[in-house]
């Protein structure tokens, strides 16, 4: 099991990526060549928002007794993202109300699960962000065992490590790993800036290929040598 006190982005650099929709982080991911969206992941309210570092833990399938497996809910810190690794698994959730229940009292920002959760009417009325593959009322106790905590987790297919910038919106999940957030997160302003600005030219009476052009929006999310020169 991992330290709790690894290293965590700074509180401007959260609210900075909380300020920008997932997609133009994604584009910026895309300029940088970073694989970041978690496919196949969905809030499970109408609208959600959620940003902050990744608390990571992993569970494995197993037969038999197992105790304490939502235990490492007491280390996360104010404002983290729970990211938990189940690997894909829907037979059994591993987050429920208790859970829920200390994440808000804790000012957790947050749950994502490469899995399933349940209790999810608690979750709702407590308008806590929470992204999953779906919803299954059935006990991860003796079926799921806790692994791995505060360590290299996988998330459809991404890499989270703990500290790593998680954000989500209604479109989905991005991660954004903290060695990188710098240059991403000044790549995705320029995207958001760009969009800014050509949806003022459409409203002013502009065609969608003439304010693309004049803000070379083809280019905001290739890599530079692959961009227009």
């Amino acid at each position: 099991m991992g330290s709790s006190n690894f290293e965590r982005p700074s509180k401007e650099m959260i609210s900075e990526f909380a300020k920008l929709p997932t997609a133009n982080i994604s584009d910026a991911l895309d300029y940088h060549k970073i694989p970041g969206g978690c496919r196949g992941l969905k809030p499970l309210g109408v609208r959600a928002k959620l940003c902050g570092p990744a608390f990571t833990a992993r569970y494995i399938p197993v037969k038999g007794k197992t105790a304490g497996v939502g235990d490492y809910i007491d280390e996360v810190q104010e404002g983290d993202v729970v990211v938990i690794d189940n690997g894909g698994r829907t037979y059994c959730t591993v987050w429920g109300d208790l859970l829920t229940l200390v994440a808000v009292r804790n000012k957790i920002n947050g749950t994502i699960i490469d899995g399933v959760c349940r209790d999810v009417d608690r979750i709702l009325d407590l308008d806590y962000p929470m992204y999953t593959r779906g919803r299954f009322m059935v006990t991860g106790k003796d079926r799921a065992e806790l692994t791995e905590v505060c360590e290299k987790v996988t998330i459809c297919d991404v890499q989270v490590d703990p500290g790593d910038i998680v954000c989500g919106d209604s479109s989905g999940i991005v991660v954004v790993p903290l060695s990188r957030a710098a240059e991403v997160l000044e790549q995705a302003k320029r995207v958001d800036a760009a969009e800014s600005a050509i949806e003022e030219k459409i409203a002013n009476g502009s065609s969608l290929i003439e304010a693309r052009k004049q803000f070379k929006y083809e280019e905001l999310n290739r890599p530079p040598e692959e961009g227009d020169k």
